[in-house]
């Protein structure tokens, strides 16, 4: 080999070692997880737009009798793929804790592709059940293929690509990159140090530009028009945040009460996701609102006018009908139907506050965008994340002040309840010991 190659080849060497390049590849990971998860929410699209106007026809017995065995069949694959692989139930994010934490580890080449379709089957059923915590999984071992790929091998630089590609799968599923970065800090553990910030924000934005290359860059809700909340109605925002973090204590105590349960039923593990899955079918032609996620669901408060007892209505329903999908293991998240009951709170606290005369009319859906980020930030106990989030998903920052009211008087009334993180204490019911954000393993970068 002459001088020539040999710098060259030296020159090449110190490029794959250094810190530049693990950015680089952080960003590849993150468009490619970007461009994975568009086509996951394409099809989750499609098949809400299926489940709406199938469930708007008439139809004969024969067509529900074959649609209760289908719909059985696949509650009893998710069981089964769900034992086979205990990974693949649930939100995915203490999962993704839990490797961090070096309390669990997964296993990207059979695990990656089950989550997928598992999740796809769980939401196209019409489970009461949320895509980011699943994108977010589906990230992560985006992230640990790409550290395979990329022959990195030091558990830091795994870790680190496991919290980037996390970050990116939180971006994608909710075209919200900024948010993803947040919640790598706020729920992940990721340290404020340079390149690990410029991993994760770089991996983030890739997904964004991956996801919007199949999906557009538009916000999930398209919300320009929302009035400013004027300052006069500041205290009211303050008491409606209060309102929402009891409402949300009782969303995650029905979440550990269904997760408990369903142990002490007579039921096997591979026919428990069966039980929400056919569920659907009554649902679906009863109370049509309270299945799927939570977009639609959302999307229709903002435009259709429903009674106060409608919407605590369909609050009841949109809670317990969550613990009974996250409660059977099904694959699937929390983050759309906490969304959901949070902007059906928001709005019930609105429209009492209407019926009072202590709201005018024109300021009732601004209460709607304040419910899903006072809701969040009880719920999830990351009250910077909720803010963007929320920001980022209505297009709007007019209300910016109000909504960090809402949040930290969320945050406070949930610290005076003591309403812990609900994702913490999934992962410890995981892990089955308390895990400390200080135990984050291999987070040294810099």
């Amino acid at each position: 080999m002459n001088i020539q190659n040999r710098f060259a080849l030296a020159v090449f060497k110190k490029i794959c070692n250094s810190k530049l390049s693990i950015i680089i590849e952080s960003i590849i990971i993150g468009f490619v997880a970007g461009l994975v998860i568009a086509v996951f929410r394409l099809a989750l699209m499609r098949a809400a737009v299926f489940r709406y106007l199938w469930f708007a026809r008439e139809h004969s017995m024969f067509v529900w009798l074959a649609a209760l065995v289908v719909f059985a069949a696949t509650g009893l694959l998710l069981g089964f793929a769900l034992k086979e692989r205990p990974n693949v139930r649930g939100s995915g994010v203490p999962h993704i804790k839990g490797v961090l934490f070096g309390v669990t580890s997964f296993n990207w080449k059979t695990e990656a592709p089950l989550k997928y379709a598992a999740t796809l089957a769980a939401l196209c059923a019409g489970l009461s059940l949320g895509r980011a915590g699943p994108c977010m999984q589906i990230g992560a071992y985006a992230g640990l293929a790409g550290a395979a790929f990329f022959h990195r091998r030091q558990t830091r630089e795994r870790n680190l690509f496991l919290t980037s590609a996390s970050a990116a799968g939180f971006s994608a599923a909710f075209s919200a990159p900024f948010s993803g970065v947040l919640f790598a800090i706020e729920e992940l553990g990721l340290r404020l140090k340079p390149v690990s910030i410029v991993c994760v924000f770089g991996s983030a934005l890739a997904a964004y530009f991956g996801t919007g290359l199949i999906l557009g860059l538009n916000p999930v809700f398209e919300w320009n028009d929302a009035a400013p909340l004027p300052a006069l109605f500041f205290p009211l925002a303050v008491l409606m945040g209060c309102v929402c973090a009891v409402a949300a204590d009782l969303y995650k105590r029905l979440l550990y009460m269904f997760t408990s349960l369903y142990p002490t039923l007579n039921i096997p593990e591979t026919a428990r996701p069966a039980l929400p899955v056919v569920l659907t079918l009554p649902l679906g032609v009863l109370f049509f609102n309270i299945t799927g996620g939570g977009q639609e669901l959302i999307e229709s408060l903002a435009k259709d006018a429903y009674t106060i007892f409608a919407l605590a209505l369909m609050l009841a329903g949109k809670m317990l009908f969550t613990g009974i999908c996250f409660g059977s293991g099904a694959s699937g998240g929390l983050f759309l139907p906490l969304l959901a009951c949070g902007s059906l709170t928001g709005l019930i606290f609105a429209r009492v506050a209407e019926v009072f005369g202590i709201l005018p009319e024109g300021f009732v859906m601004i209460f709607l965008i304040l419910g899903m980020c006072a809701f969040f930030t009880a719920v999830v106990k990351a009250p910077i994340t909720g803010i963007v989030l929320v920001l980022e998903i209505t297009g709007g920052a007019q209300n910016l002040a109000a909504l960090v009211l809402v949040s930290f008087s969320s945050l406070l009334t949930a610290e005076l309840i003591s309403s812990r993180p609900v994702y913490n204490v999934l992962l410890e019911k995981l892990a089955g010991l308390p895990v400390k954000s200080t135990d984050v393993k291999g987070d040294d970068y810099v």
